[in-house]
């Protein structure tokens, strides 16, 4: 499932963390929040750049406008992502998000041209605020580019220590349920054991806060190099 920043109540820390890094920039907030992804790796196609460009195209070509804007957005979604990963390409990925949104507004026109005549009033005014929306990237691309690089690194950061977690978690719980097989045939270890189980849940607390101290210190010095 694709996991923006403003659908539901998830992952509210990092929803704020990019307030933080937007500052009073309401619109760039607002933009980024509707790009965005909490889990990049999962959210974001795998399909070559170049594949989907072309899907998108021919839809413009069969003049399924709708469908096309849908597939653009989706591409410059996962090229926003990629140019996070490959600072020295920046360049290149500005000038294709460019184009990209380019074309999203050009079908986003088609579309509002018919709805005017035969559509609500307010799904007009809806697309007018996306055709506002794609002039803002493109024009503020710069800043677009370095929050969602802020951003980005600092979520698989996140993810990187959760996988970690769980992977620990894991390790100690087969290794628990291997334990508990032996204890049936070993009763004279059974005290023995659970002593070690207490303070490896103690030091499992400790890693925890580690990770959770390191993540603030990370913010903090991101936060203090944006001012």
């Amino acid at each position: 499932m694709e996991w923006r920043l403003l659908m539901g109540g998830e992952e509210k820390k990092d929803v704020d963390w990019l307030r933080q890094l937007c500052g009073d920039d309401t619109e760039l907030y607002d933009v980024l929040a509707s790009s965005l992804y909490l889990d990049p790796m999962t959210a974001i196609s795998k399909e070559d750049l170049g594949i989907l460009i072309e899907e998108a195209e021919k839809s413009v070509k069969d003049e399924n406008y709708e469908e096309a804007i849908r597939k653009y957005r989706l591409v410059v979604d996962k090229a926003i992502f990629e140019a996070t990963q490959h600072q020295e390409e920046k360049d290149r990925y500005i000038k294709i998000i460019q184009d990209l949104v380019s074309k999203i507004a050009q079908a986003t026109e088609k579309v509002k041209e018919k709805v005017e005549k035969e559509g609500p009033a307010d799904y007009v005014a809806r697309l007018e605020r996306r055709i506002d929306y794609y002039k803002f990237v493109s024009e503020r691309i710069e800043d677009v580019m370095k929050v969602a690089s802020l951003y980005y690194n600092e979520r698989l950061a996140v993810l990187g220590e959760k996988d970690g977690g769980e992977a620990r978690r894991k390790e100690k719980t087969d290794k628990r349920s291997k334990e508990q097989k032996e204890e049936k045939r070993d009763k004279k270890q059974e005290k023995e054991r659970r002593e070690k189980r207490l303070e490896e849940d103690r030091e499992e607390e400790r890693e925890e806060k580690g990770e959770k101290e390191r993540g603030e210190a990370r913010r903090e010095k991101i936060l203090k190099e944006r001012r």
